[in-house]
Order: C-alpha cells, then sequence, then structure tokens
C-alpha cells in the first residue's frame, strides 16, 4: 500500500510557533512532526510514500531527500502555484492504481494500520474515514454514521448543525480507493473535504472506522502545546490498539446523569454536577472513558433506537461543550418482562449483555484491546458492580447519599481511581 501525505499547507493559525517552516515540520519531541508520521507508516510496513509539497517546500525535500534515512522511498508533488489539497490525487492518479492512505501532514499518530485496513476492506467503499471523539466538537467538523459506519451526514464548519449531535470528528487520515479519482475534479482548485468526501455522505460509499487511538492536529498553538504534552507523557504510543488498554466503564443513569426512572426523553437528560470535569480527567488519562447501560425501554418499546440515539447525543454535546468526551457507549436493549403496549418482542430475550452480566464490558474489551483486569466499572447499583466483577474489573460505587463504602459523586470515585494511579507509577 502507497500512502499520500498532503504537507503543502501554510499553517496560518500556527504561525506564531513556526513562521518559517511548513507546519509539518514543526517539532515534536526532537523531531518533525512529518517524520513522527514516516515512523509510523514504515511501522505498519507502509514504505512507499508521497510527499505533496508547496508553501517551504524545499525545506521538506532537502530533510527527507529520497526516505532511504528513514527505511523509506519518498517521492514528491511539488505544487508551483495553490491548487487545493486534493488537485494533486488527480496528477497522481496514474500512481494511485490500488487502495492508498492519505493523510493530513499536520497531525500526530500512533495507530494500528493494519486494523483499519481490515475494517476498509469489509466495507469495499470509495473512502475510510478515521473518526475519533475530540475535546473541542463544537468548532471541528462533525461526522454521522449509521450502525454499520456507513457516513451519512458531514457537516464542516460552517455548516449549521443540530442542536446536539454525536461527538465524532474527521481525524484526518483517510483510506482511499482510486475509484475516488475517476469522480469529475470539476474544477482545477480542489478541496478533499468540501468537494470530494462531503459529496459521499448518505451515497453508501464512505465510511467512517471509529478508533480511540491517538490522532491529534496541531492547527493552533493551544494544540500544539497539548501534543508536545501527550508526546512527553507516552500517551501517544499507549493508545496504539496493538497495546492493551485500560478502561474506566461508566453506568449512565444515575452515574452520569440524573436518575428520574426509566428515561424517555431527550429533554430530561441532565447531567450531574461534576460530571465533565470527571470524564475530563479520564481523558487525560491512560484511561478510555466507556459507557455501560441497560436500556430495556427499548424492549418495552418506550424509546426507539434512534430517540435514544438522540439522548446519546445531548449527553456527547453536553461533554463536549465542557471539553470531555466518551470513547465509547455500549448498551443493552433487551427486557424479558411482558406486557408493555409497543414493546418488540424479538428483544425479550436472555441475553448476555444486560446488566449484572459483563458481555457489554467483554464487547468493548474485545473491540479496543482492553485489559479488564487493569480496569474499572463506576456505577450506583448492585448491578454495575457485579457486571464488573464478573468481567474481571475492579469496581467502585457511587451514592449521592454517601452511602458506607461508597463514593459521593462519579468525580470523587474519578479522583480515587486516578489518585491511586498516580500513587503506584511514583
Amino acid at each position: 500500500m502507497k500512502a499520500v501525505i498532503m504537507a503543502g499547507g501554510k499553517g496560518a493559525r500556527i504561525s506564531s510557533v513556526a513562521s518559517d517552516i511548513p507546519k509539518s515540520m514543526i517539532d515534536i519531541g526532537g523531531k518533525p512532526v512529518l517524520e513522527h508520521e514516516i515512523a509510523c507508516l514504515k511501522n505498519n510496513g507502509i514504505t512507499d510514500i508521497i510527499i505533496t509539497i508547496s508553501h517551504l517546500g524545499h525545506i521538506i525535500k532537502e530533510y527527507f531527500g529520497d526516505g532511504k534515512r528513514f527505511g523509506v522511498n519518498i517521492d514528491y508533488y511539488y505544487e508551483e502555484t495553490p491548487i487545493g489539497n486534493a488537485a494533486a490525487l488527480f496528477h497522481l492518479k496514474d500512481r494511485l492504481a490500488e487502495d492508498f492512505l492519505l493523510i493530513n501532514g499536520d497531525i500526530l499518530f500512533d495507530i494500528n494500520i493494519t486494523k483499519f485496513m481490515e475494517f476498509h476492506k469489509s466495507r469495499d467503499g470509495f473512502v475510510t474515514l478515521f473518526t475519533h471523539p475530540n475535546s473541542h466538537p463544537y468548532d471541528s467538523g462533525l461526522i454521522a454514521m449509521d450502525s454499520d459506519g456507513r457516513v451519512t451526514d458531514w457537516l464542516t464548519k460552517e455548516d449549521n448543525r443540530p442542536l446536539y449531535y454525536k461527538n465524532r470528528v474527521n481525524a484526518g487520515i483517510h483510506i482511499v480507493s482510486p475509484r475516488l479519482l475517476d469522480m469529475d475534479a470539476l474544477s482545477p482548485k480542489v478541496d478533499l473535504d468540501r468537494q470530494l468526501l462531503k459529496p459521499l455522505a448518505g451515497t453508501g460509499k464512505m465510511y467512517a472506522y471509529d478508533s480511540p487511538e491517538y490522532v491529534k492536529d496541531m492547527g493552533t498553538p493551544e494544540r500544539y502545546e497539548q501534543v508536545k504534552r501527550d508526546f512527553l507523557s507516552g500517551k501517544i504510543g499507549a493508545r496504539n490498539l496493538r497495546r492493551k488498554q485500560k478502561a474506566i466503564f461508566l453506568d449512565r443513569d444515575g452515574t452520569v446523569n440524573k436518575y428520574v426512572g426509566f428515561l424517555r426523553n431527550m429533554d430530561e437528560f441532565e447531567l450531574l454536577f461534576g460530571v465533565a470535569d470527571a470524564i475530563r480527567s479520564v481523558n487525560e488519562s491512560d484511561y478510555l472513558a466507556i459507557i455501560i447501560t441497560n436500556q430495556p425501554v427499548i424492549a418495552r418499546g418506550e424509546v426507539t433506537v434512534d430517540e435514544l440515539q438522540a439522548i446519546h447525543n445531548k449527553m456527547e454535546t453536553l461533554l463536549g461543550n465542557e471539553g470531555a468526551y466518551l470513547d465509547g457507549i455500549y448498551y443493552c436493549p433487551h427486557h424479558l418482562d411482558k406486557g408493555f403496549a409497543g414493546e418488540a418482542p424479538e428483544l425479550k430475550v436472555y441475553c448476555d449483555c444486560r446488566k449484572p452480566k459483563p458481555g457489554l464490558l467483554l464487547q468493548a474489551a474485545s473491540a479496543f484491546n482492553i485489559d479488564l483486569s487493569r480496569s474499572w466499572m463506576i456505577g450506583d447499583r448492585e448491578s454495575d458492580a457485579a457486571a464488573g466483577q464478573a468481567a474481571g474489573c475492579q469496581t467502585l460505587k457511587i451514592s449521592e447519599g454517601a452511602n458506607p463504602g461508597a463514593e459521593a459523586s462519579l468525580l470523587a470515585a474519578v479522583e480515587k481511581i486516578l489518585g491511586g494511579a498516580q500513587c503506584q507509577k511514583a
């Protein structure tokens, strides 16, 4: 497989950090960002690389040369005049006869590309986006997808967006079929997102591969400083799904949001005090944040899957507004009791996913390569603790009444876990 790295951007928003070099050459840990990208590609067995360059591109070419000293083969496509970040692909069409990686040149990442490729091949789309949640969805383009990963909508930063939305964004890493380049470019200048990818939303030809692995852009000085901190802490490499992960699993009702009985209406959803702070602390740690929730209202016919998604969109939006995000949401729709108007008979079954059974935690562990013995389950009920214990996790119970042995809030529970982890590291 070949990789095309788009490294021709001027980086106007980060010019205060480095205005005399391309933004892909900004230093992280003693090496340019682009060198970190190439190292990740090489570690995944990808050594045939094309770099598109323009603004100050000679600096890139002089540093990397033909790539031999980095263990790869590098060719260049030089844009004498700006032609958009995707027009070069049409000029390179004859050299891109097979599926290829297309990567933004100003992001730091460490991902399992093999797993990404396996997903892409299983869907046979024109494009597969690498998507993830981030801490600033309110000023990012948003990707909506169905349960099979088909991209149903693409909202750019300037588009009107719904009041509540799923926090998933395009990370700047794509797998592209050469079939995409059979499309008419329409104009000499071609913008990748707006002219090529966004029109594919809703066609069934574009998919999203969702992963908690580390991918972060450095479009602003603040994000650049965060990437430097993450590099020094070892977080970037630790999040690669080839490595075992740790998670803090969270019950939803009564733990993350105010308990109102069976939550049927999005308007009744309200985050508990301190929850965003707690989840943001998890995001900044080496744990994943994953919701594990029983939702019998689906089987009872009281809430549709779409209505549940709307509730979860509100949860993700409220968290995102405060810089927090969830790496995954797993729910059980089953319920054995019968006799409800509009119930779903096919969901009135015994299952292994309804807490206190551990099925949802096991699903998440399989998807994200989680070491359950180093993970935690936090909830407000005995069934949460039982599910966590059955999965092999450590558990904590929370209670606003501060029952003996229970933490007073999610924030208190998270602080206890992270404080203990810091003591162990020390």
